[in-house]
C-alpha cells in the first residue's frame, strides 16, 4: 500500500555515463513537508539524481515513483516545480518582463490556445508578493541583480502551485547576505505554504540552519536523516571539519 505522504520514492537507483559509475544503488524517500538539503562533492551525482527524478534521465537500474505512481505513468508534472542551476544565465537582450517570466509557469500547463485570465493574473501577483518582487513586475528580467532574478524564477515555479519544488544550486554567484535572506524565504515557503523542498547546494554552512532533512550523496547515499542527526554524524565532521558543531548550530 502506497504512503500518500511519500512524494518521491527512489529505490536502488544506479546510473552510468558510458562505463563511468555515477550513482550506485541509491534509495531515498522524500516525504510531504520535508525541506531536504542534497549535499555532496562535485561529481557526486547530485544533479544526475535530480534529472532522474524529473524524468530527464532513465536509471540503468532501480525504480522511481512520484506521488505514488511509477515514473512511466506519472504525468502530473505541474505538481513538481524546478529551478535549474543556471536559470539566471540570461542573454542581456532577452526581451521579457518579470511578469512575463512568471506567466510562463502558468502557460506551460494550459491547453491550446494558451491565454491568461483574471484569475491567472492574481496568481502571478501572489507569487511575486511572496517573493517580494511585485514592485519589479514591469521591469525587464535581464536588468535585475542575480538574486532578484533567482526570486523571479522561483515565483515562476511557484505560480503553478507545485507540491514539490526542486532547486539546483540556486545561490551560485550570489553574495552571502543575499543567500541568507534567500534561505529564510525558502524556509517560509516550506513552513507557511507547505511546499516540499529539495535543495541541491554547496552552501552547507547556511543551509543546515534551515533544512529539516539532510541527504549526503557520493555515488552512494552515505547519509539521510534529520538535521540534528546529521550534525552528530561522521559525515558532518568530514564535510565541516572540527568546526562542525559551530556550523550546525541554529541561530
Amino acid at each position: 500500500m502506497n504512503d500518500p505522504d511519500v512524494l518521491i520514492d527512489l529505490d536502488g537507483i544506479t546510473f552510468r555515463y558510458g562505463r563511468e559509475l555515477i550513482l550506485d544503488s541509491v534509495s531515498l524517500q522524500v516525504r510531504r513537508g520535508d525541506f531536504v538539503a542534497l549535499l555532496g562533492p562535485n561529481g557526486s551525482g547530485k544533479s544526475t539524481l535530480i534529472r532522474i527524478v524529473l524524468g530527464l534521465l532513465r536509471p540503468d537500474e532501480g525504480e522511481v515513483r512520484l506521488m505514488g505512481r511509477d515514473l512511466d505513468e506519472f504525468n502530473s508534472w505541474d505538481r513538481i516545480g524546478y529551478v535549474p542551476q543556471k536559470a539566471t544565465d540570461l542573454d542581456p537582450l532577452f526581451p521579457a518582463s518579470v511578469r512575463e517570466v512568471v506567466a510562463m509557469g502558468l502557460l506551460t500547463h494550459k491547453r491550446w490556445p494558451r491565454f491568461l485570465g483574471t484569475g491567472d493574473e492574481r496568481v502571478i501577483d501572489e507569487a511575486l508578493d511572496l517573493l517580494e518582487m511585485r514592485p519589479f513586475r514591469k521591469r525587464q528580467i535581464w536588468a535585475l541583480s542575480g538574486g532578484q532574478q533567482q526570486r523571479v524564477f522561483i515565483a515562476r515555479a511557484l505560480a503553478s502551485q507545485p507540491e514539490v519544488l526542486i532547486l539546483d544550486e540556486p545561490t551560485a554567484g550570489v553574495d552571502g547576505v543575499t543567500q541568507e535572506r534567500f534561505y529564510d524565504l525558502l524556509q517560509r515557503i516550506n513552513r507557511e505554504r507547505g511546499v516540499t523542498l529539495i535543495l541541491v547546494t554547496h552552501d552547507i554552512g547556511v543551509v543546515t540552519k534551515h533544512v529539516t532533512k539532510v541527504a549526503c550523496l557520493n555515488q552512494k547515499l552515505v547519509f539521510h536523516g534529520s538535521h540534528s542527526d546529521f550534525c552528530e554524524s561522521e559525515q558532518a565532521i568530514t564535510l565541516f571539519g572540527p568546526e562542525s558543531h559551530l556550523i550546525c548550530h541554529r541561530h
